[in-house]
């Protein structure tokens, strides 16, 4: 802790390492937004995304995920459903059912093209549709096998996992190594430049951001599990501005890292709790959005802080809780509106339209 702090009082501002007042946002909610048909559920809403019509994608741990067992190879089957609402929250379609990638939901995020990019921790991979819903790209592999007990009674054995420890790297690498080329240890999210090049951060098993071309082709990495700047602990979350820096929500370390575009470290903000979900909003002034979540076993915290991308914080709204207008551990954060954002909760099954009002002039 020591160490960290030092880091901290060499890497930030004193303006960003501390603000003495945040004022509180006013919000509400928009009650039973989703419509679902009959028979169809929401199970833990990880990922939430908008279109440029304003149409709503959820990636939703909707399902069992559960392991079969061959002769000598056990095979890893999905519980991850992808789902898409109209701006009202009209049921549309679902995609890609029983997609073989889809194991254990984690994001899903759409690019300035309108196609839907899906992060699947289970599998480690990151799939890309184009708008009406076709795989058009692939990246990472989804292992042919999984390792398992010693032989006996099968056992019913769940896959994935969101939270804890991680496994090995794919490759025989250690944990947290810093794997190079596509080869995911339970990715957690995507982000593109204005080039088109393409951010994964990467993840629970390798603790590193991987950089590729428009095209998928693997340009370089950086990172390793750490607690120095460039190093993380649980890269969850990450986001782009216009200038193509990248912002890392580096979970673990309770910090948001902002990098240039190649990788190298520019400064961090320590003064917003673990960024479970980070966003940056489009448009000529951007806004950074940061959820400092509860855990899925507690009731602490669970605010969400608006700043300005040099760290600035304008404000903050919401806290832990299940009513209306209270978070069950917010697992990823829409604002392509930055005055009506969504977020999709995990322990409390659902998706919340918030609408920001101005801050009440005498609380500034």
């Amino acid at each position: 802790m020591v160490k960290l702090f030092l880091t901290a009082a060499l890497f930030c501002t004193g303006s960003l390492f501390a603000q003495l007042y945040v004022p509180e946002i006013p919000f509400d909610s928009a009650p039973n937004l989703l419509k679902l048909p009959e028979h169809l559920y929401l199970g833990e809403a990880v990922g939430v995304a908008t279109n440029s019509k304003g149409n709503i994608f959820v990636y939703t741990r909707t399902g069992t995920s559960y392991v079969t067992y061959g002769t000598s190879r056990a095979f890893a089957n999905g519980g991850a459903r992808l789902f898409e609402f109209d701006p009202s929250g009209k049921f549309v379609r679902e995609i890609g059912q029983n997609l073989y990638g889809f194991v254990f939901a984690h994001t899903v995020r759409i690019d300035p093209q309108d196609n839907i990019w899906v992060v699947d921790e289970g599998s480690n991979m990151i799939i890309k549709f184009n708008p009406e819903g076709r795989v058009i790209m692939t990246m990472g592999r989804k292992a042919e096998e999984m390792r398992v007990p010693a032989p006996g009674p099968a056992p019913a054995a769940a896959v994935g996992g969101g939270g804890g420890g991680g496994r090995g790297g794919a490759s025989g690498a250690p944990l947290g190594a810093g794997a190079q080329t596509d080869v995911f240890n339970r990715p957690t999210d995507v982000a593109w430049d204005a080039s088109g090049n393409i951010f994964v951060s990467d993840g629970y098993g390798n603790s590193r951001v991987a950089k590729f071309d428009k095209n998928g082709v693997f340009i370089k990495s950086w990172g390793s599990r750490g607690t120095e700047p460039g190093q993380f602990n649980t890269p969850h979350t990450l986001a782009t501005d216009a200038q193509g820096n990248v912002y890392v929500g580096d979970r673990g370390n309770r910090r948001i890292q902002v990098f240039d575009n190649g990788g190298e470290f520019k400064k961090a903000y320590l003064n917003v709790g673990a960024p479970w979900a980070v966003c940056i909003s489009p448009g000529p002034h951007q806004y950074l959005f940061s959820s400092n979540s509860n855990g899925t076993s507690d009731m602490e915290n669970g605010e969400i802080y608006k700043m300005e991308l040099d760290g600035k914080i304008l404000g903050k709204f919401g806290t832990a809780g299940k009513l209306l207008k209270e978070f069950g551990s917010i697992h990823e954060i829409d604002c392509r509106n930055p005055n009506e954002i969504l977020v999709g909760e995990i322990t409390n099954w659902r998706v919340q339209k918030l609408t920001l009002h101005a801050i009440p002039s005498g609380t500034r």
